[in-house]
């Protein structure tokens, strides 16, 4: 941790704004502030990153889709950009809601350069949840990194590592040709009572019950004793939130909707 200059950190990364290297010398002071309620950070992110092995708590809180060239997962956590429905004002979250690791993680993260093979531990040294003389602080009066430093990294260590196995997932399915683009809409009601126009929410890649079910036997034997078929499922079962997720909006009202409009009837497209 002890390095004479910082290297730049390149990219972006979702909900850090100031990422840097972790430096006994330089955040000698910083520590985990006290806060009771520190997940306001995540209220702008409507989609979040989840690793293969959340899978399973994540299906039952939200619709987790693939997106982009890598087919990276998401949970969605709202239905419109900057609007996390599970984060309150206060910078609670939800009860009953599996709260993703990716969230667990802020204010560390490891993080590269384009001159750097390997990973560095950072820290958004911007973040609300960091602060001077703490009694939770990073480093020890000896430069040393303190046990609740040493369980952050661990952590991070361990997501990276998830985030890597799921990656090897996602290239093995796709070399099976079962992703698929979908879409996601619901259908308002107008205060007549009738149904008005259905109003698109998202478009994403999706794994294809179909394709999936269309698959050699020997292939579906393969995937199920290596453990793929259970995340498929998981996947599959999550697409059923979406109506979870409509109704949550429905009822924040405002402007959690694309537009607006009663107690809407969800469709998925």
């Amino acid at each position: 941790m002890d390095e004479p200059a910082a290297p730049e950190i390149t990219g972006n990364v979702l909900f850090y704004n100031t990422p840097e290297p972790l430096n006994s010398e330089r955040h000698a002071k910083l520590g985990l502030k006290n806060i009771g309620k520190p997940f306001g950070f995540a209220k702008t992110g409507h989609i979040v990153p989840v690793t293969l092995g959340e899978f399973g708590m994540a299906a039952m809180s939200y619709p987790i889709i693939f997106a982009g060239p890598e087919q990276t997962p998401l949970a969605v956590m709202g239905l419109k950009a900057g609007q996390n429905l599970f984060v309150q004002e206060d910078g609670g979250f939800e009860e009953g809601f599996y709260l993703p690791a990716y969230i667990r993680r802020y204010p560390f993260v490891l993080a590269g350069n384009d001159e750097q093979s390997e990973l560095i531990v950072c820290i958004d040294v911007s973040s609300a949840l960091l602060g001077e003389n703490t009694d939770t602080p990073l480093f020890d009066g000896k430069g040393g990194t303190t046990e609740y430093t040493k369980n952050a990294i661990k952590f991070c260590e361990d997501f990276e590592g998830e985030r890597v196995r799921t990656t090897q997932w996602i290239d093995m399915l796709r070399g099976l040709d079962i992703f698929e683009n979908k879409q996601a809409a619901f259908t308002p009601m107008n205060p007549d009572g009738s149904s008005g126009q259905p109003v698109l929410i998202a478009e994403y890649q999706a794994i294809s019950e179909e394709k999936v079910n269309a698959l050699p036997d020997e292939k579906l034997l393969e995937l199920q004793k290596n453990g793929a078929l259970g995340f498929i499922y998981a996947h599959l079962l999550s697409l059923l939130a979406w109506d979870r997720l409509i109704a949550i909006a429905a009822k924040r009202g405002g402007d959690s909707l694309p537009t607006g409009g009663p107690v809407p009837n969800a469709a998925n497209a």
